[in-house]
């Protein structure tokens, strides 16, 4: 492994107040793909996911339930574990903010933000919105039937009680010259451009503790205050690595590559996070990333319409990694997206099973029948052979560039170019046929499709890892060879391969 080649990839902390839904699955299933691929590609990765436990809403939660807030957080924090656990998620932590070492990491970055001059204390009164955790000016709220709204459609209510704040005014014109000088920071394009725009709107100093509720991180010096949740809540993504300590093992992965968010919390990890992390000297992470929210056939999302996706009913249904392949193949990544169980039908049975898993199908049967079940050696190489040879040889440095820029479905959009391209190449061939007319042009035909096989097995292992670690058994490659760097030695002539089983099943009718 290449140590000196790091990344650092992070989920946001899931807010325990319900169970999971699909748009956490999503958030954390493109995380765990970058990680894997990134790991493909030799670096050293640290990836990141956990669940923020503290805040108003949650004690709230907590007291619908008639529970307390930490035997609460206990229950659904692990609901998020296990949601990791079923849908194949590599993280190589998990943190909770009512862990010990969290709550000091947040005391110790607000001593250093305090000791620079950053808090100050006053009293802060506006409109706060419990469920978003967050406070609105007075241009954002909207009325309705009575009652106020904040611009994400949650209710507002009026607030004033003591306060400490950040002095977040003083950090526009330095958050505007960051963006300039970082203009990949945010991403997609469009998110950037509407964080650009909010901050020249102007930036009000930030109340940063409450005194109406107790669930949370205490102020340090002054107990009667807890943080706001969003500074305890950002703070994870430093504690993880040791944070004070910058001399922890794990330091040596800060500043993070990469943050994945939903699009509703941009506002917090895009302007918040950069100017607490500058105001206290620390470097910022390199992009925020915050892609779209998915409906239902058309429907937004909600509890009161019956509608929530349950990701875990969807792998129960249809299988692990078609969802997996499906939620990140359908929707460009950064854009909102409708999800329907006729287009996911629809790409198991044409990409998956059509497609990927009839070419693999038909290229290891013909090596069982024609070739004993070994790997054949290839002869001299004729035009046509060249093509595939060439995409499949290409194939990696694309996905790498899609991956870099978050673009998944770019990514997979590439890789079957060349499953099209095999399927029509062997149409084209006849192997079946050259068995009779030309044994070694058979030969050489089957042995670019299984080298075209294996690069497809090898880079789409980190979108279906099961499914692709199961075809890789097949066309018979070491376990030591499924690296990317691996590609660029060949599989030794005359390898024996075991026979094939097919590796998607086709969906026939619409389940009742």
């Amino acid at each position: 492994m290449n140590t000196e080649r790091r990344t650092y990839l992070t989920t946001p902390i899931y807010y325990v107040n319900d169970k999971p839904h699909i748009g956490h699955a999503y958030t954390s299933l493109a995380t765990d793909v970058l990680a894997r691929w990134r790991r493909l590609a030799g670096d050293e990765v640290f990836f990141l996911t956990g669940t923020d436990e503290h805040g108003q809403k949650v004690e709230k939660a907590a007291e619908t339930r008639g529970m307390e807030p930490q035997a609460f957080t206990d229950q659904v924090s692990q609901a998020f574990r296990d949601l990791a656990l079923r849908m194949n998620f590599s993280n190589d932590a998990f943190i909770r903010t009512t862990e010990e070492r969290h709550k000091a990491a947040c005391a110790a970055l607000w001593l250093r933000l305090k000791e620079k001059g950053e808090i100050y204390l006053g009293h802060y009164e506006g409109w706060y919105a419990v469920r978003d955790e967050a406070f609105y000016g007075p241009d954002e709220i909207t009325e309705k039937d009575g009652r106020k709204f904040a611009p994400t459609g949650a209710p507002v209510e009026w607030v004033r009680e003591p306060s400490y704040f950040f002095r977040l005014s003083g950090w526009q014109q330095k958050l505007l010259d960051f963006y300039e000088a970082n203009p990949d920071f945010i991403a997609p394009a469009t998110r950037r451009n509407e964080v650009i725009s909010f901050v020249k709107s102007g930036l009000t100093d930030l109340s940063i503790s409450r005194t109406s509720f107790t669930w949370g991180v205490k102020v340090p010096g002054d107990e009667s205050h807890v943080m706001y949740v969003w500074l305890d809540a950002l703070t994870n993504y430093i504690t993880a690595l040791g944070y004070p300590d910058e001399a922890a093992p794990l330091w040596k992965f800060w500043p993070a590559d990469v943050h994945f968010v939903g699009k509703d919390i941009l506002r917090f990890h895009a302007i918040y996070w950069p100017a607490f992390l500058m105001a206290a000297g620390l470097p910022t992470p390199r992009r925020v990333f915050a892609h779209g929210w998915w409906t239902n056939e058309g429907q937004k999302i909600s509890k009161s319409l019956g509608n929530v996706i349950d990701p875990l009913a969807l792998v129960d249904e249809f299988g692990l990694d078609p969802v997996r392949f499906f939620l990140l193949r359908e929707v460009p990544f950064g854009n909102d997206g409708d999800f329907s169980r006729r287009a996911l039908m629809g790409r198991l049975n044409s990409d998956l099973a059509n497609d990927l898993g009839n070419l693999a199908q038909r290229t290891l049967t013909l090596i069982q029948k024609n070739c004993e079940g070994r790997l054949p050696a290839a002869g001299p190489l004729d035009v046509s052979d060249q093509a595939i040879l060439d995409l499949a040889a290409a194939l990696p440095e694309q996905v790498e560039e899609a991956l870099s820029r978050q673009a998944f479905h770019e990514a997979l959009e590439r890789i079957w170019t060349l499953s099209r391209l095999g399927n029509s190449w062997i149409d084209a061939q006849k192997p079946w046929a050259l068995r009779k007319t030309d044994l070694p042009r058979m030969a050489t035909v089957l042995r670019h499709l299984h080298t075209a096989l294996r690069t497809l097995a090898t880079v789409l292992q980190p979108f279906m890892p099961d499914t692709m670690r199961r075809m890789l058994d097949q066309l018979g490659v070491p376990e030591e060879a499924r690296s990317l760097a691996a590609l660029s030695t060949a599989l030794p002539d005359g390898l024996a391969l075991p026979p094939p089983s097919p590796l998607f099943q086709k969906i026939q009718d619409e389940p009742a």
